[in-house]
């Protein structure tokens, strides 16, 4: 199976193709509808073959769907019917979700991407678990507010940094995970890391859309009443004890190889 790997963003779309070596990108931002993603991405991908598309998405999602529309971008998301535009299988995680899962080495880990806004998600044992830390109360704002792009704008590099170590710190302490990977493209900005923490790499949001069609098992994230485990695709993945972890699995994932 070829797996077209879409990496949906507040500022950029990037896509990934298995056999690919090579990212490809194009300009997102807040007009930006399902339909003008769908059109995009397909224009972008051209030449590519791909039989299943895997997308990372900015938001809940349930049931390969997504639950609400995304703060940073257009409306037209939710009611949107992403394998008739694609004309092939696609399943939806969330964009956190699947980098951390692209990230995952062993134990417990806590994501933070580090982004347009804040991604977060755990992987423990293995099962990524999408959260929805980003806009809890911090400060005189959210998470968000302090670690997203416009804090960077508004407070300069050396708050940002502070504001960062901070939000580790509070959600290290609340969620006790073995380590911390700091993903999303601002995380290259941080000039030393927290404690327990080590950098992710953006490309690991491929390697984890091509897991989600490796044939891993699945176990859920945000199970509706009724389901049966195997419902969810995108909702929450079990990683196989035997797959590759860290950077090297993720390197193997992201060209697309199990």
């Amino acid at each position: 199976m070829k797996v077209l790997v879409i990496d949906i963003g507040g500022t950029h779309l990037k896509i990934m193709a298995t056999g690919q070596s090579e990212e490809r990108r194009v300009a997102s931002g807040h007009t930006m509808s399902a339909a003008m993603m769908a059109a995009d991405i397909k224009a972008l991908a051209q030449g590519w073959a791909y039989d299943a598309v895997a997308i990372g998405y900015p938001g809940v999602v349930v049931a390969d769907r997504p639950a609400k529309e995304p703060v940073n971008l257009g409306s037209g998301w939710v009611d949107f019917d992403y394998a008739a535009a694609f004309g092939c299988p696609v399943k939806m995680i969330n964009d956190a979700a699947m980098q951390a899962l692209g990230s995952y080495d062993k134990g417990k880990m806590l994501f933070l991407g580090l982004g347009t806004g804040l991604g977060t998600a755990l992987v423990v044992e293995g099962m990524a678990l999408p959260m929805e830390l980003a806009h809890l109360p911090y400060r005189d704002g959210t998470f968000e507010d302090y670690v997203g792009e416009h804090a960077i704008e508004r407070d300069g590099h050396h708050k940002w940094r502070h504001h960062v170590a901070d939000v580790v710190s509070r959600l290290s302490a609340a969620l006790l995970p073995d380590e911390v990977v700091l993903g999303g493209g601002n995380s290259r900005l941080l000039t030393e890391l927290p404690p327990l923490c080590r950098l992710g790499d953006n490309a690991n949001a491929f390697a984890g859309g091509f897991r989600l069609w490796q044939g891993q098992p699945v176990a859920l994230g945000h199970q509706a009443a009724g389901k049966s485990p195997d419902a969810d695709a995108g909702a929450g993945v079990v990683i196989a004890a035997a797959s590759a972890g860290g950077r090297r699995g993720a390197s193997k994932a992201a060209a697309g190889n199990p």
